[in-house]
């Protein structure tokens, strides 16, 4: 009888440290959250220039919802505020001003940006920083 109640013992304690070691070793193991990734925001006020078949000077006023961009362009020439509406993956950007019949490509990075416009007949290059 003594026997089987230093078994028992011993069973029981041996139970009651793995139970220990496994709840610790799940602590030390949880699950990493993934970092959150700070999403830059196109949103704001942009300053840029454009030039080739056109030149001048611009000032775009964003909008972000997601990828999703909407906004206004003031062009220099042809003198005037334009809708303009686009978006942007990763580093790629795209958006059109329909009133002007001109669209824009390019790579956005931070705060700066540029890329090619097309707009009929000619086209060019255009850059632009972010306002702070």
């Amino acid at each position: 009888m003594r026997r089987k109640l230093v078994v028992l013992a011993l069973a029981a304690s041996v139970a009651a440290v793995l139970t220990v070691g496994a709840g610790t070793g799940w602590a030390k193991n949880k699950p990493k959250h993934k970092p959150v990734h700070k999403v830059s925001t196109l949103a704001g006020t942009w300053l840029g220039q454009y030039s080739g078949g056109y030149n001048g000077t611009f000032t775009i006023q964003w909008r972000q919802v997601g990828s999703r961009l909407i906004g206004t362009i003031t062009l220099s020439s042809p003198n005037g505020t334009y809708g303009i509406s686009g978006s942007v993956h990763g580093g790629a950007i795209s958006f059109g001003a329909v009133d002007v019949g001109a669209t824009y490509t390019g790579t956005v990075s931070g705060t700066s940006m540029s890329g090619t416009y097309n707009a009929a007949p000619k086209g060019g290059s255009w850059s632009a920083k972010k306002k702070p």
